[in-house]
């Protein structure tokens, strides 16, 4: 995992309890998982809005099939 090892991530746990404290974590996790949720949407957007545009290599297909 990103090549971090357990005492890494054990110090970066410890690091983060102590900086924001054990009430302020769950309001910051809260506000990744929003940002996880709407980068995700975007990017769900973006790949609807591309597939829209070019046209199914299955119909490509079939109309070269029944041109020749």
């Amino acid at each position: 995992m990103f090549g971090l090892g357990m005492p890494e991530i054990i110090i970066i746990v410890v690091l983060i309890l102590l900086l924001f404290g054990g009430r302020k974590i769950p309001e910051l996790m809260r506000g990744v998982g929003k940002g996880v949720r709407s980068f995700k949407e975007g990017l769900n957007e973006v790949e609807k809005s591309v597939n829209i545009d070019e046209p199914a290599p299955e119909k490509e297909q079939k109309e070269k099939k029944s041109e020749s």
